[in-house]
Formats: structure tokens, C-alpha cells, sequence
């Protein structure tokens, strides 16, 4: 009788977990075959070629700029979003007057279409008739109109900052989370040992928080790696592929010029360095935790 009462939640899980599996399996399959076919660029398949379509992807050297700078991208807007989201959930986490308003207006760009904030950004930096010109020209701060986006250095530097901006409601959602859950008496406990703030966010909330912010940076380092429309609304991986990420050069390979093949080895490539750092991190992590537990043990 209680081995059947043990067996029944697997059995419960197990139609959920297929279905997951089939779900995430056969377009990862469908891909691996499709990346070693000769394809079309109506989609057909014309035959195996082997591994042709990978080698012309190691021999083209915008992969490379593309790879370089989606390295320069994800570990940029994931590293301004965190530390830009963890002092606003704690100000957010703190009584005063107005906090559910400023929560929500915290909230709302996340509500936005990230298509459609792209959009408004891009008209925004308009180098002659955009809003942002104007304003800085109102309070003259620039003599003349800037274009924002007429050069590969700034434009992507500018995308970054906005990546980094529509990313902080999410984190900062997480984060929320995690103080929600802090115990309140350790932090009444250290304040009668005569603990300052800093303290406090140094020894208490931020070991505390390390959980949250794990998966903050998985969470985001997986958006980030393969979010397409801030970069391609903006100036479609220009000008002169200065833009280019792996996502955006893949789309163009796609789409534009009907390279199906090789964008099907490039999609594979992206899964598995996505894959390969979901491991490595998580593997860290778990080692970090169970260093600092014995680390604990010892101490006592």
C-alpha cells in the first residue's frame, strides 16, 4: 500500500516530463538534422552534405565579430541589470509613502512589447528630428544634433543601455521575491548587537539573496543571449555588421539570404553555449554551497 502511494506522484509526473521532453527534444533533433543537410531556401532538404555547413560557418569571419560581441552584450546588460536591480528591489523592499506607485511604474516597461520599446527608443535617437536630441539641445547640453546610431561603437553601446533598462523589471521582480522571504528577526537580532545597514547588507542579505540572484543571472544570461528585437528594430546588426550578434546574424542568414543550413548549425552552436554555461554555473554554484556548509560544519 505505500509503495503505491509513493509510486503515484511519478506516475502523475511522468505524462508532464514527456510531454516536456518532446516538446524540447525533437526541434533540437529536427535541427541537428537539418544543420547537416544542403537546404534550400524555400526550406527543402536536398541532401546530406556532413558537417559542410558548420565549416562554412568557422570560416566566416562575421561569426566570430558576432560571437565576440554577444559575449560583450550578454555579459554587459546582465551585469548592469543586476547591479542596478538590487539597490532598487531594496529601496522597493523598504515602508514609505508611495511605494505600491513607484513599484508599479517600476513595473510597467516589463507590461511593454519589447518590439514596440525598441521602436520608440529608435525614433527617440533619431539623429534629426529625435526627442532625445531635442531635449539636449533644449537644455543645451550639445550644440548639435548627435547620431546616435550612425556609428557601430555608440549604437551598441547605446543598445546595451537600453537592454540594460527593459532587463531590470524582471531582476528586480526576483529580487522582491527574495527580501519578501528574508527572516525578519535576524535582522532585529543584529541590530540590537549594534549592526549598521552596511552590515546588514553585507553579512545578512546578500548571502541570504544568493539563490535569488543565481537564478536572476541564469534567467538572464538565457533572455539576454538570445534576444533579437532591441538590436535588429534598432539598426538591424548595422551599420556594417557593427551591431551583429549571434541571434541577429542568424536571422539574417535565415531570412534574408536563405542560408537555412548554416543557420540551423549556428542555432545548434547557441544551444550548446547556452547549455555548456547552465552547467558550468550550476555545477559552481552547487560546489560554492557545499563548500560553505562544510565550511560551517567545521565551524562549529
Amino acid at each position: 500500500m505505500k509503495s503505491a502511494l509513493r509510486s503515484t506522484p511519478l506516475l502523475m509526473i511522468v505524462p508532464s516530463l514527456l510531454l516536456a521532453m518532446f516538446i524540447i527534444g525533437y526541434p533540437i533533433i529536427d535541427l541537428a538534422w537539418t544543420s547537416l543537410q544542403e537546404v534550400s531556401r524555400f526550406g527543402q532538404l536536398r541532401g546530406f552534405n556532413g558537417w559542410d555547413n558548420f565549416a562554412e560557418v568557422f570560416s566566416d569571419p562575421l561569426f566570430y565579430g558576432s560571437l565576440w560581441r554577444t559575449v560583450i552584450w550578454t555579459v554587459a546588460v546582465v551585469g548592469g541589470t543586476l547591479l542596478l536591480s538590487l539597490p532598487i528591489a531594496l529601496i522597493l523592499n523598504d515602508e514609505f509613502y508611495g511605494r505600491g506607485l513607484a513599484r508599479v511604474i517600476i513595473m510597467l516597461p516589463w507590461a511593454i512589447s519589447l518590439t514596440m520599446t525598441a521602436v520608440v527608443w529608435r525614433w527617440g535617437l533619431n539623429g534629426r528630428a529625435g526627442l532625445l536630441n531635442a531635449t539636449l539641445m533644449d537644455l543645451h547640453l550639445i550644440a548639435e544634433p548627435v547620431e546616435w546610431l550612425a556609428t557601430a561603437p555608440m549604437a551598441f553601446a547605446t543598445e546595451i543601455l537600453i537592454g540594460i533598462l527593459v532587463s531590470i523589471p524582471f531582476t528586480t521582480t526576483i529580487f522582491l521575491g527574495g527580501l519578501s522571504s528574508m527572516p525578519q528577526d535576524a535582522y532585529e537580532a543584529s541590530m540590537v548587537d549594534g549592526a549598521k545597514r552596511w552590515d546588514q547588507l553585507r553579512y545578512l542579505t546578500l548571502p541570504l539573496m544568493r539563490p535569488f540572484i543565481n537564478i536572476a543571472i541564469v534567467l538572464n544570461v538565457i533572455y539576454v543571449f538570445n534576444s533579437l528585437p532591441i538590436i535588429w528594430v534598432m539598426t538591424e546588426g548595422g551599420p556594417a555588421n557593427g551591431t551583429d550578434i549571434l541571434v541577429t546574424y542568424l536571422y539574417k542568414l535565415a531570412f534574408r539570404f536563405g542560408q537555412l543550413g548554416k543557420a540551423s548549425a549556428i542555432s545548434l552552436i547557441m544551444f550548446g553555449v547556452l547549455l555548456v554555461f547552465t552547467i558550468i554555473y550550476v555545477v559552481m554554484v552547487m560546489r560554492a554551497e557545499d563548500d560553505g556548509g562544510a565550511a560551517g560544519e567545521a565551524s562549529k
